[in-house]
């Protein structure tokens, strides 16, 4: 099933807490990651919603923008090309 904004960010907030901004900010960078075709390149699977809840999962605890992170950053170790999906700021409300 196709990544799903609506429905990601709400199981965002119920599985790791946070603020609606930072489960907003994560949607919009999985969009956009989405949109650019190179997770599914690189990793041969379709970005989904069950994929990204479980790949922050694996994340050692924080809110969504920060484990949004670690697994961005995880990415870039492994494949490199993938800073410009990390957070750098979200509005926290």
């Amino acid at each position: 099933m196709p990544l799903d904004p609506g429905s990601l960010e709400i199981r965002l907030r119920r599985k790791f807490g946070g603020t609606r901004g930072q489960s907003r900010v994560v949607v919009r960078q999985a969009v956009d990651l989405d949109d650019s075709g190179r997770y599914e390149a690189d990793v041969g699977a379709e970005l989904t919603n069950d994929v990204v809840l479980e790949e922050l999962s694996d994340a050692p605890n924080g809110t969504p923008a920060e484990r949004w992170n670690w697994w961005v950053g995880s990415l870039e170790i492994a494949y490199g090309g993938y800073g410009q999906f990390s957070i750098q700021r979200y509005r926290n409300r």
